[in-house]
Parts: C-alpha cells; structure tokens; sequence
C-alpha cells in the first residue's frame, strides 16, 4: 500500500513538475531569446528592473536553471534510470546538485535585493528553504562520496522535497484557489495573509513535504499495519490535492502566459 501511495504521488509529481519545467522554457526561454525581458514582470513582479544587469542576470539565472530542477529531478527519481544508466543518474545527479545551490542562492539574493512580493514571514521562510537546500546537498555528496549509497539515497530524497519548495507552494495556493473558488485568507494584492504565511512557513521553513517523507521512510520499515495505512492514506490524499493544484496552475498560471 505504501509503494503504490509513493507511487502515484511521484506520477503526478512528476507530470506536473514536468509542465512547470516546460512552461519555464516556452516563456522565460523564449522571453529571453527574443530580448522581451519586461514580460517577466507579468508573473514575476520586479523580476526585470531596466538599467540593472547584474539583478536581471540573477533573476535569469534562477528562473531559467530552475527547469534543470523540476525536469531532470524526477528523472533521478525513477529505479530503472539509476539500474540501467548509473552513468547517466550520476551525472545528471552532480548536475542537480550544483544547480540546486546556484538557484537556491539567486533566490536569497531576488528575496532580499528585488523587494518580492509577500510579508517577511514570507521571505525568512524563503532563506532557511535555501539553508535546507546547501545543508541537504553537502550531505547527499558526503555520502555518495562514501559510497554509502542508502544514506545518499534518503539525503537525496530530502534534498528533493526542498527543493521543490517553490512547485509545492504555487501548486498548494492553486489547490487551495480551486476548491475555494478563489481567494481566500488573504489578499491577492499585497500577497499577504493567513493563508499565505501558513503555506509559507509549511513549505519552505516547517517542510510538511520533507515530514511526509519521514514518516513513508519510518512506516516502511516498520511492521505496525495501521502507521501503514494512515501514512498511506495521507499520501494518497496528498496526491488527490496536488492534482487539483496541478491542474488549476497549468490553466490557470502557464497555459495562459504561454499562449
């Protein structure tokens, strides 16, 4: 029950993670290309800044290795890819690695230097996500390193789940939009509110996403029958949620900027 849970989640983690990374590519790809950079600031506010070259790199930077992130992370994910292709997913993995410390650090820089949108909640939430990131990453390479593949393996997993954190907070405010009807608990203007600092504090500073994982990696090696089917369950009600929000952001936030 539990594998099957894991399962499902990872496909429609995967799927949608996988229309994030492309809708990455089609707009701030083809922005970037044909020099349209103040189309930035339709979905990410003060994300071109005229006359400021170094900051817009940084922002370019973040966005644009972000689809490095989302598409190749559950690539490394999948058991036949590290089986069939251990070259592959080990050079893919250095890949990931390195750019989960670039993106994250351009993050901290965008959060404190491009006055984002959001309370400070918000964005001290944002840097320890950072903080996760570097620690996470030093610790599935110690471990690689080592050679001791399982403790890699469980660092890796960890370093996943922090990562996504900006997927997992766009596609938790898109599912809690969908099944509200709209905004609710806080205000779309000012992008403040109850609402958005808990999903903040629970994505990026509290990962709900890495506990989750905790508790699959305990309930699978514990025999106790109902810790089994309360974790599974929960994942399952995960997967129901993280549909939902797949789909309203793809119509709702990429499709629309894409077309």
């Amino acid at each position: 029950m539990l594998r099957i849970a894991a399962s499902c989640w990872l496909i429609v983690a995967s799927v949608g993670q996988w229309l994030f990374g492309f809708y990455i590519l089609l707009f701030y790809g083809k922005t970037t290309l044909t020099s349209d950079f103040e189309r930035w600031n339709r979905v990410l506010p003060h994300g071109y800044v005229a006359g400021d070259w170094v900051g817009n790199l940084i922002v370019g930077i973040h966005v644009l290795l972000a689809s490095i992130l989302v598409i190749g992370g559950p690539i490394q994910l999948l058991p036949w890819v590290r089986h069939q292709a251990p070259v592959f997913h080990r050079r893919l993995g250095q890949l990931y690695l390195v750019t989960a410390i670039v993106v994250s650090i351009a993050g901290l820089v965008m959060v404190w230097t491009r006055g984002s949108v959001g309370d400070t909640i918000q964005h001290y939430s944002i840097s320890l996500q950072a903080v996760y990131i570097m620690g996470f990453a030093y610790q599935s390479i110690r471990y690689a390193k080592a050679r001791q593949f399982n403790q890699h393996r469980i660092w890796a997993l960890r370093l996943f789940m922090v990562t996504n954190g900006g997927w997992f907070f766009r596609v938790g405010l898109m599912s809690w939009l969908v099944i509200n009807g709209g905004p609710v608990g806080f205000d779309p203007q000012s992008f403040t509110g109850p609402f958005l600092t808990f999903l903040a504090v629970f994505t990026y500073a509290i990962p709900l996403s890495v506990v989750l994982l905790e508790l699959y990696l305990y309930a699978c090696q514990t025999l106790n029958k109902t810790l089994n089917y309360l974790v599974s369950a929960t994942i399952f009600l995960v997967t129901l949620l993280t549909t939902i929000g797949i789909f309203g952001a793809t119509l709702g936030l990429w499709f629309p900027q894409i077309k």
